[in-house]
């Protein structure tokens, strides 16, 4: 077993605590004492990206299945305990990473922990569970991609943007390879990337750092690491697009048209130095809400949009995204839309962020940073998300720093380099074939 923290390492004035545990278990601690409440997450280094080539969805299939029981708890125990215990508790898969999330009074943290330390090695279930637990996957599909054009769209531009690399296929999976699954997939699956050391406990709220450490050493200390794990897990190598890719998706139940554009950038794990801060005030000025650029171009000036906006798809481990979207006004037509979003793109790429606009947007960006510390969800959210795709603790609380350092001069220079439109896929949503054909 690790050693006891030292009294200089328990009174750090640092406010986030880190260790490891023999098993290579990685322990996050976030002492917040204003409430008697704690929020637990544990982050698994696994996500959709590592499902087996054909068998796509397996690592979202197995997060359902996390919660079918072991011998000690056995099905529906586990919600039936946190609702004795006045908790609440969520699950999540995404590219890299899967996490599950319990909050609880202080005093039942003991309680939480010990079931997500039961689930992470004993985890049980039968045949006719996985196949009860694949129909309702293939349910969710139906339901929140075959029936939302929407999703369709998003499917195929990730597909167009990520091609040959697991980012373009759904995190879901696709809808045959889901019909497919069986017992023994999801058994070595959870098996191989289960385990210890392919994970980040993350403990935010009314707890000091002796108190997490003793706790994970009774409950997680014992579990054995994976032998099996991949000490780097090799993924293909992505070609973005060389020309310009569009897609269009007509379709009645589209409401308003819309239009989006996507294209492929560094995240911050796989970014140079200070490149991904300066993506990331890039969008905060163009894509921040009613004040961003964006919003005020497409809808308060020209008023081709109803909305406008996008985002940094920023913590994937292997490359990131830049997503850019706009819903027509009433009368404006997808061509129109479509050409204002490229000539608004094309003057960034030349560089028309001021000095004024990159100091609004540090201001703006470190501001609800700050604001964003005084819950315990977002904070862990933060730490666990960035810690499993690849950043250290270092990198994660110098990030103010960075971002603060970002000059116009960097603006401009991602601007110039990723908004390319050789590399960009743009998907055109509208409501029906008529409108397309005519």
């Amino acid at each position: 077993m690790s050693e006891a923290l030292s009294p200089a390492e328990s009174t750090s004035s640092r406010k986030v605590h880190e260790f490891f545990l023999d098993n290579g278990l990685q322990v996050i601690v976030i002492p917040d004492h204003r409430a008697p409440v704690v929020t637990q997450m544990l982050w698994y280094k696994v996500g959709s990206a590592d499902d087996p080539k054909g068998v796509s969805g397996l690592a979202h299939f197995v997060e359902h299945l996390m919660f079918k029981g072991t011998e000690a708890n056995p099905p529906g125990q586990f919600a039936k305990v946190l609702a004795r215990n006045g908790g609440e508790f969520n699950a999540f898969t995404r590219n890299d990473v899967t996490a599950y999330f319990e909050r609880v009074a202080k005093d039942r943290l003991p309680t939480v922990m010990a079931l997500e330390a039961d689930r992470m090695s004993n985890l049980r279930f039968s045949a006719d569970e996985v196949k009860s637990e694949r129909d309702v996957v293939l349910e969710e599909r139906r339901s929140r991609v075959e029936n939302t054009p929407a999703a369709i769209l998003q499917e195929r531009m990730m597909s167009a943007l990520f091609p040959g690399h697991p980012y373009g296929i759904p995190v879901i999976g696709w809808y045959e390879e889901i019909e497919g699954f069986s017992p023994e997939a999801a058994v070595e699956f959870y098996k191989r990337y289960y385990a210890p050391n392919n994970a980040v406990l993350v403990i935010a709220g009314d707890v000091t750092p002796d108190e997490v450490k003793a706790l994970a050493e009774e409950h997680f200390g014992d579990i054995p690491a994976s032998e099996t794990l991949e000490p780097v897990r090799v993924r293909p190598v992505t070609a973005a697009p060389s020309e310009p890719v569009v897609i269009h998706v007509a379709d009645p139940r589209a409401g308003r048209i819309t239009v989006q554009r996507y294209f492929p950038v560094p995240s911050y794990p796989s970014a140079k130095p200070g490149e991904a801060e300066a993506i990331d005030l890039l969008m905060r000025i163009v894509t921040g809400g009613a004040a961003g650029k964006l919003y005020r171009r497409l809808v308060v000036e020209e008023k081709l949009a109803a909305t406008a906006g996008g985002g940094y798809v920023r913590p994937l481990r292997d490359t990131g995204m830049l997503a850019f979207d706009a819903i027509a006004a009433e009368g404006a037509s997808a061509e129109q839309l479509e050409e204002a979003l490229t000539r608004f793109l094309a003057e960034l790429r030349d560089g028309n962020i001021s000095e004024a606009d990159l100091t609004r947007a540090k201001s703006s960006y470190l501001a609800q940073f700050v604001y964003a510390a005084d819950s315990q969800d977002e904070l862990a959210a933060h730490y666990g998300g960035f810690l499993s795709a690849g950043l250290t603790l270092d990198q994660i609380e110098a990030w103010p720093e960075r971002i603060d350092n970002v000059t116009v001069a960097d603006i401009g220079k991602v601007a110039a380099t990723y908004l390319d439109p050789a590399r960009s896929v743009t998907g055109i949503l509208e409501p029906s074939a008529e409108t397309l054909a005519a």
